[in-house]
């Protein structure tokens, strides 16, 4: 596109360019190379022999009708009062749809990826629209201390929640290059904390790290390279958090499980998968030992169900979740959107999609019925928990072999609240 049409075209929603400082911390990033940052393994966001005719031959060939749900969403309506005592544990989550996720964490809410709109989209009237309604508005959320962002797709990233949460006293962690956005929309930038891969942040209590991903950056017509991507492990007194954002496979969960872990609970990004693009998110299967390489006690799967972002039927995000979960003996917490729980008490599994699936009689369905972990030993590879009932099953070339991880260094000594990023001990043993 030429570049004075891009300007015509451009919306506030496209968000800005890192300018100055940030820039500099952007260009300086040993992840920042050529012009671009980098994912930790060689990655293609589309797989070369898929051509843009393969991707609309598969979606054509895909039951449109099964990309949604056939009724409602059983969405439970989260009243204010649910969240008005504290967790028992210290530990409490809430699952808000797609990544949205509120943790309330040693005294502390953490709002992940909020994304209130009906279209994620730049424009109001285009785009993926919500498949269910959010479970409360977001002026009755109550105050919230951080908000965390993994990159700056609009599904993750969304300009009209974030111009209401400014109105607030949050401070926002966010990757490199992205507060750029968050300024532009009106947050002041005492309240951004921009953090490279391994680079964590002392935030009114917490220690936040960004940790690597393997996605990518974009909120135009074309990838863009000034913006990091990331997942993020949160530390509190007594707990800690490991949320996904979007990511592919590669053998950096096992590091990153090995330097912050045991987990209290993951939230994995299970949906939005394809054969086209294996590289750039996870599969039920792949989210499932992603979880066990990170050291994870309870499983919360995200990212499925509440926007149409790929080929595969609305419920099979969850059916092969819990089929994988089942089998590798994981705990996995799969509540209504909008129902909140304790990692420590997880809920039990109920398939409450079913009810509301658009699931052609008499088709297979992945999960089983009893959800009785297995009595021998779990599989120790995503691929050997993968299905054979459908072509998007993980693809074992798009799953690099594990390598050896450092040793896990010593927590840092605790320091205020500071909007300035500290590096993480131990070398960064990824390229």
């Amino acid at each position: 596109m030429p570049r004075d049409s891009w300007h015509r075209l451009r919306t506030e929603a496209f968000g800005a360019d890192p300018r100055g400082g940030r820039w500099h911390r952007v260009r300086n990033s040993q992840h920042f190379v050529d012009g671009s940052f980098r994912n930790p393994v060689p990655t293609r966001r589309l797989r070369y022999a898929h051509t843009p005719l393969a991707l609309m031959r598969t979606k054509l060939a895909a039951d449109g009708d099964r990309r949604s749900p056939a009724a409602a969403v059983p969405v439970h309506r989260l009243l204010p009062v649910e969240l008005a005592t504290p967790p028992a544990s210290g530990l409490r989550l809430t699952w808000l749809g797609h990544a949205t996720v509120l943790a309330e964490l040693d005294g502390v809410r953490v709002l992940f990826d909020p994304v209130w709109s009906e279209r994620v989209s730049p424009f109001g009237w285009i785009g993926p629209k919500r498949l269910h309604p959010v479970p409360l508005p977001l002026a009755e959320l109550g105050p919230v201390d951080v908000v965390v962002i993994s990159h700056d797709h609009y599904d993750h990233l969304d300009m009209t929640t974030i111009r209401t949460l400014a109105a607030g006293d949050a401070v926002f962690a966010v990757p490199l290059g992205i507060g750029a956005h968050l300024e532009h929309w009106g947050v002041e930038p005492y309240r951004i904390v921009d953090l490279d891969w391994w680079e964590s942040a002392e935030l009114d209590g917490l220690r936040l790290t960004a940790t690597p991903a393997r996605h990518y950056c974009s909120r135009g017509p074309r990838p863009s390279g000034k913006f990091l991507w990331s997942s993020w492990v949160v530390e509190g007194k007594h707990h800690r958090l490991f949320h996904s954002g979007d990511t592919g496979w590669f053998p950096g969960f096992a590091d990153i499980g090995h330097r912050f872990g045991p987990f209290d609970a993951t939230m994995m990004q299970v949906g939005a998968y394809s054969e086209h693009w294996p590289e750039v998110h996870l599969t039920p299967e792949e989210a499932v030992q992603a979880h066990r390489d990170l050291g994870g006690k309870v499983m919360l799967p995200m990212h499925w169900g509440t926007f149409d972002l790929a080929p595969h039927p609305w419920e099979e995000p969850a059916e092969r979740t819990v089929a994988a979960a089942n089998a590798a003996g994981v705990t996995l917490a799969v509540p209504r959107p909008g129902k909140p729980f304790e990692p420590a008490d997880p809920p039990p599994v109920k398939l409450w999609w079913r009810a509301v699936a658009a699931t052609p009689s008499g088709a297979d369905v992945l999960a089983p019925e009893s959800l009785t972990p297995p009595t021998t030993a779990a599989p120790d590879s995503a691929a050997r928990l993968a299905p054979t009932l459908r072509p998007d099953a993980p693809l074992a070339n798009a799953r690099p072999a594990a390598g050896p991880t450092d040793a896990k260094p010593k927590p840092a000594a605790r320091k205020p609240r500071a909007a300035t990023p500290e590096q993480s001990p131990g070398p960064d043993p990824l390229f």
